[in-house]
């Protein structure tokens, strides 16, 4: 058995960056650091911050008065932003830039008078924080069903984002729909899916189609691990999600030829080794990381924070 490592995987320059902020807050100024919702979907991750001081609330009035709040890479609504403001709370933003350049470009939108409607997942962090830059005029899509009965005021003012962790396949059907329903429709100037997402999809691509099946690590609550999941499968090779390499069943690869792995965007390096390990000891003999882009990009920390 031969193990295929997709180039590139894991982490990301926004996870990179909200890990050392949320690490860097705990230098400074010590423990208890607050963390609103996971600072990234991975449990390795949050378990390792927790382990320095790091804790993790779901709303803000768990952080006690004048606390230290890092908000998630994954961003917030104006309204959590007003209350840690309301509440005297010192924050630290850890949103990814390329979300953040989302929230922008939704309030330029709102402010030249466009509806807008987001493509993303109901719930998820990242949709909640840009629906919440508005608090009309946006809304939510998941599915080409919520496209075909989408109801808007004007249709000659219509936009759209996207969350930036989805299927980048997805999201085109998506927004071909879209444009079907509304000829008129504006897009952003620069898609909003990220380059890490597309990076990692564009690498399964690749490497699926020479597995028989794909082994993706990353948390049952990371999108963009699922993501990669559906990509391999639809590439034809079984595929499979694991939190860490003793979630790995020995049948899953069992008389396997050639075995895939990569990783989520918010999944660290020795998540991967550690199931490399794993398919060593369960047979494979050899292990060949294959070629793939080159990531160069990294996000500065917050002026205070990198001092």
């Amino acid at each position: 058995m031969e193990v295929l490592l997709a180039t590139p995987r894991g982490f990301c320059a926004g996870v990179e960056r909200a890990i050392a902020i949320v690490e860097r807050a705990l230098a400074l100024h010590g423990a208890p650091i607050y963390v609103r919702h996971e600072i990234v979907h991975n449990r390795y991750v949050v378990d390792s911050l927790r382990a320095k001081g790091a804790v993790f609330v779901d709303e803000l009035e768990q952080v006690p008065p004048g606390g230290i709040v890092v908000f998630s890479a994954h961003g917030v609504a104006k309204a959590v932003e007003a209350e840690a403001e309301r509440r005297g709370l010192k924050v630290f933003d850890a949103t990814c830039p390329l979300v953040t350049k989302v929230h922008i470009e939704v309030s330029k939108m709102l402010r030249e008078g466009y509806e807008i409607v987001m493509i993303g997942h109901k719930g998820h962090p990242e949709a909640e924080g840009t629906m919440g830059q508005a608090a009309s005029g946006m809304h939510l899509v998941e599915t080409l069903d919520d496209v075909a009965e989408l109801e808007v005021s004007a249709p000659d003012r219509l936009a759209y984002v996207t969350q930036t962790t989805l299927s980048v396949d997805d999201a085109a059907a998506m927004i071909a729909a879209l444009r079907r329903r509304f000829p008129s429709i504006r897009g952003p100037k620069k898609d909003d899916i990220c380059y890490a997402t597309q990076n990692r999809q564009d690498a399964v691509k690749f490497m699926a189609p020479r597995c028989d099946v794909v082994i993706v690590v990353g948390s049952p609550n990371s999108s963009n691990s699922n993501r990669l999941r559906e990509v391999a499968e639809h590439m034809g090779a079984q595929a499979y999600m694991v939190d860490s390499a003793a979630d790995l069943r020995a049948e899953w690869i069992s008389g396997k030829r050639r075995v895939g792995v990569t990783a989520g965007a918010s999944a660290p390096e020795v998540l991967v080794r550690e199931l490399v390990d794993r398919l060593k000891a369960l047979g494979a003999a050899s292990v060949l990381p294959l070629e793939g882009i080159s990531e160069e990009v990294a996000f500065s920390l917050p002026r205070e924070l990198a001092r």
